[in-house]
This record gives structure tokens, C-alpha cells and sequence, in this order.
């Protein structure tokens, strides 16, 4: 059976980019192959750069969109495309030119794989292999190990309902591979470098806010509490783990806290915790 591979590209202002990730899709020695680019409300050259690639390759294809955020953009992309293998790949990484021929071949191989990744390696402010965990359902509870560009049968995006559009602050590709692994089904990491994580300036800097963090948090713990109970434990249990590791600290800080205080008033004569004494001192 010969796949056919779609490759999802979203972007959204990343023109300068683009190219370098559309090229590497260009040099595939697998040759079945669509690769739908999917602009998402860019205001820079985004569409002149993609108009090389159509023009010269029937394999692109463009579409715009207002912009809705990268999980809506992916799910544009999946529902326009024709393969059963889905690739996503952001506009400003690359994939080797073996990655698409060497994934197909897993899939071949064992029917019952989900996923199909690779080893993965940084460019542009970083360089270096990219040292992820390897994949395990108890590991992947803790955090997440796929990167984004993983291979992926459609199906199983169907079965999912998609990226979830409630991850609208980041970690949307965690909650997909928990969404689609957690009730079984293999993955495969190939054992070569096949994916490139482009690091700048933008994900360099990119932080969450707290009140980010916590509903991000919040939301796939309510969305997914029976794999996070199966892999942690009961809501009890989880919460008296937590109350150890509070009491443990606690325990830290007191002990610091009287060696601090008894060196000070040793060879100070006050005791520094004492906001009495140490205000004196200050005067």
C-alpha cells in the first residue's frame, strides 16, 4: 500500500522561513506526497513566497484564512487534504530528506502503530540534539516528548476531534498525542536526526503568564483526568504526595532557617529572623 502523505504547514508571519521548510519538504525521496500551506492571516509576504512552490510543484497548495491560532490552522489544513498520513510542520523548521520514506516504512511494518517520530536536533540560536525522554504513556503524564512534526494516521485525528481549540495558549500537540495514545496503540521513534527545531528569538522569549500556565493546566486535567489518575494516582493520593513534598520543604527551610540564625547570632549577636533585633541593627 502506498500512503499518501499530507503535510500540514501553518503559518502566520514566518515569510522568511518558510521557504527553507517548504524546500525540505521539496527533497523528499518519498514522492507521494501534498503539502498544504496554510496562511493564517499573515500581513507580510507569506503568499509570494508560497506562489514559487504552487507554481512550480502541483504537490502545494495555498489556502487563507482569517487567523484563528495554530490549532484551528492545522485543523483547516487536515480537513482539506486527501492523505491518510498527516504530517504537520511548522513554517520555520525542516525535515530531513529520508524522514517521509523512513516513517511509511514503520507504518508498513506494523499495522498498529499511531506514531511514527524521529530523533531531533536544534538550529538557528541553538544547536545540538534536542534531548527528549523517550516515549512512554507514564512519561508522556509528566510532559510532553513528541515535538509537533511527528507522523500521525488521519483517522485517529478524526477519532480525536481534531486539535482541541481550547489550547489556545501552547501545549496543544500534548494534549493531542494524550487525546490519541492514552487508550492504547503504538508509537515508533526512529533512530535517526529526521526533524530540525528551528530556535529564535520569538521562542526564545515566548513565556506564558501564570494565569496562562494554570488554565492550560486546569483545562487537561479536567479533560483527561483518567489518564493523569491512571499514571499518578488517585486525586488523593496525588494530593497527599503534595503535602509531603510541602511538609519535606518546610522541613528544609526550618533546619536552613536555625543553622542561618545561629551562625549569625554567633559572631553578630542578633538573630536574624528577629525583626526586632535586626531593625536595630539597621539604625
Amino acid at each position: 500500500m502506498d500512503y499518501k502523505v499530507s503535510i500540514i504547514v501553518p503559518c502566520y508571519n514566518h515569510s522568511r522561513y518558510l521557504g527553507e521548510a517548504l524546500e525540505s519538504v521539496l527533497k523528499q525521496v518519498y514522492s507521494n506526497w501534498e503539502c498544504i500551506i496554510v496562511d493564517d492571516g499573515s500581513t507580510d509576504n507569506t503568499e509570494e513566497i508560497v506562489r514559487k512552490f504552487v507554481t512550480e510543484d502541483s504537490r502545494f497548495q495555498y489556502f487563507y484564512k482569517e487567523n484563528q491560532g495554530l490549532s484551528s490552522a492545522r485543523n483547516f489544513g487536515i480537513n482539506k487534504c486527501e492523505g491518510s498520513i498527516i504530517l504537520p510542520l511548522d513554517a520555520d523548521d525542516k525535515i530531513s530528506v529520508d524522514y517521509i520514506e523512513n516513517a511509511i516504512t514503520a507504518f508498513k511494518d506494523n499495522p498498529s502503530i499511531k506514531v511514527v517520530y524521529c530523533l531531533a536536533e536544534k538550529f538557528g540560536k541553538e544547536s545540538g540534539l534536542w534531548a527528549l525522554k523517550p516515549f512512554s504513556l507514564f512519561n508522556l503524564s509528566r510532559m510532553n516528548m513528541i515535538f509537533c512534526s511527528a507522523l500521525f494516521r488521519k483517522v485517529e485525528w478524526e477519532k480525536a476531534g481534531g486539535y482541541d481549540l481550547n489550547m489556545k495558549y501552547g501545549w496543544e500537540d500534548w494534549d493531542f498525542w494524550i487525546s490519541i495514545l492514552k487508550n492504547g496503540g503504538s508509537v515508533k521513534r526512529l533512530d535517526f536526526v529526521g526533524f530540525y527545531y528551528r530556535i529564535s528569538d520569538k521562542n526564545m522569549h515566548r513565556m506564558m503568564t501564570r494565569d496562562q500556565y494554570d488554565y492550560l493546566y486546569e483545562y487537561l486535567s479536567v479533560k483527561h483526568a483518567d489518564f493523569f489518575v491512571k499514571y499518578f494516582g488517585s486525586f488523593h493520593y496525588m494530593h497527599q504526595q503534595a503535602e509531603k513534598k510541602e511538609n519535606e520543604f518546610l522541613t528544609i527551610i526550618k533546619s536552613e532557617k536555625f543553622v542561618i540564625d545561629l551562625f549569625v547570632k554567633k559572631f553578630f549577636g542578633f538573630t536574624i529572623f528577629n525583626k526586632k533585633s535586626y531593625k536595630n541593627r539597621l539604625r
